[in-house]
């Protein structure tokens, strides 16, 4: 399938419905950077949390969505005789093409 970036009104949306906490974590955390360890997030996110104490918490300039619209999915399901399940659904106009693939 495809992935295509959100717009900045959808990422507001769905930022605003989340939990108060969740909004003070995005603030805090300088995701995906390598940090010296978990106090660091931590220390940020009680600086954080005094700071907006129970005001509304704006979106940060770096946090956004994503939509991914696929076209192909798999199910894979392990099993010990390695028989393993697979359903493959393949998106054609607005139907989804369901086969059984061999493992």
């Amino acid at each position: 399938g495809h992935v295509k970036k959100i717009s900045e009104e959808d990422s507001d949306v769905y930022f605003n419905s989340r939990p108060q906490m969740s909004k003070i974590g995005a603030w805090a955390s300088p995701q995906s950077t390598v940090i010296a360890d978990r106090s660091v997030i931590e220390h940020q996110f009680e600086t954080l949390s005094e700071k907006f104490g129970e005001h509304p918490v704006g979106r940060p300039p770096h946090w956004g969505g994503y939509v991914v619209v696929p076209t192909v999915i798999e199910f894979w399901q392990g099993r010990p005789s390695r028989l393993h399940d697979r359903i493959l659904y393949t998106k054609q106009n607005e139907n989804w093409k369901i086969e059984r693939l061999a493992p």
